[in-house]
């Protein structure tokens, strides 16, 4: 029920003042008893709800995706495998894998979308699943999206080929494992917010991207922000709060 519904059977005598007090104490709280769902986080944050999949059985998503999708609210669960889906799909029949982001996604219906784009730029192959995740996280999120993939420094003229689209985005998400250079290059030659996300590809040196995350930590760029490794879902909800700004 909510608030103005509460407050008006209250003021009706259809509730007590204690069944009131208690409801406006659930406000925005789905319990499943494993698991608290988060109905009211869009309102106050911007971000919806979303299902972090890693550590959760099968059966825990899909009752929490059964939950989300009773309650009239879109679907994102992140880090979900195959079986996952699965299971989800049994109650979300709609529900879209990426296999590669290893994202669910799901639309109660078809989103606005924003007409400022965000570009999220790859160095290279082995970063697709960290920038798939990005980019399935800024489209849920209702924002236009332009990849950039495979512009590493080590072929630098790549990204010389495609600068002027990468110059056209509000805000730019860069995605680079290895010795996480890449960052650096695009915040040199763009006037737009560049957020980096290290990821853990890489040989032994690499560290698991400790080194890539040292690396943008210390750039010497300026407007160059860093979320933790492997967090394309965390990069793509700051720049969607960005490319929304008016």
């Amino acid at each position: 029920m909510k608030v103005n519904e509460l407050l008006e059977s209250y003021k009706e005598g259809a509730l007590s003042l204690d069944e009131t007090l208690v409801g406006l104490k659930e406000q925005g709280i789905e319990d499943l008893g494993f698991a608290k769902i988060d109905t009211n986080r869009l309102q106050r944050t911007g971000i919806p709800e979303v299902i972090y999949s890693s550590g959760k059985t099968s059966e825990q998503v899909r009752q929490i995706a059964e939950r989300m999708y009773n309650k009239g609210m879109d679907i994102l669960a992140t880090r979900a495998s195959e079986e996952i889906y699965m299971s989800v799909a049994e109650s979300v029949k709609e529900a879209v894998y990426n296999p590669v982001a290893k994202t669910i996604v799901f639309h109660q219906k078809k989103p606005k979308v924003t007409k400022d784009y965000v570009a999220v730029v790859a160095a290279g192959t082995s970063d697709l699943p960290v920038a798939e995740e990005a980019v399935e996280t800024a489209l849920f999120l209702g924002n236009k999206v332009e990849r950039i993939y495979d512009v590493g420094v080590a072929g630098i003229h790549r990204l010389f080929s495609r600068i002027e689209l990468i110059r056209g985005a509000k805000v730019i998400i860069v995605v680079a494992g290895m010795e996480g250079a890449l960052p650096s290059v695009v915040g040199g030659l763009v006037d737009k917010p560049v957020i980096a996300v290290p990821t853990s590809i890489g040989y032994g040196a690499n560290l698991g991207g400790i080194t890539a995350l040292l690396a943008m930590l210390n750039s010497c760029a300026a407007g160059i922000s860093v979320v933790n490794i492997d967090n394309g879902f965390g990069a793509a909800c700051q720049a969607s709060l960005i490319n929304k700004l008016k």
